[in-house]
């Protein structure tokens, strides 16, 4: 019997904050948390900013409507930030 893996995409079904981190969960189950500082706009945003994160175009983007930002579910998996972790995290 021949199995064959589809590669996809990863995408996520819901996100949210919780202080300073943004946690999506994907469609395969796993739930990944980042810290927002990791990003520009997102370290500049209040705490409030970064509770209004939707997911957009059918899971596979986060958005800030207020801040116009958003960060790909591909990339933030991958690992693509644009900061260096801080300092006190390490």
């Amino acid at each position: 019997m021949n199995t064959t893996l589809i590669d996809s995409d990863p995408c996520a079904l819901r996100a949210w904050t919780e202080g300073r981190m943004i946690f999506p969960e994907l469609a395969d189950g796993r739930i990944i948390g980042f810290p927002a500082d990791r990003f520009r706009i997102l370290k500049a945003a209040s705490d409030d900013e970064l509770k209004k994160v939707t997911v957009e175009v059918n899971g596979f983007a986060l958005r800030w409507e207020e801040l116009d930002e958003d960060l790909t579910v591909e990339g933030i998996v991958a690992g693509r930030f644009q900061l260096p972790l801080s300092e006190e995290a390490t």
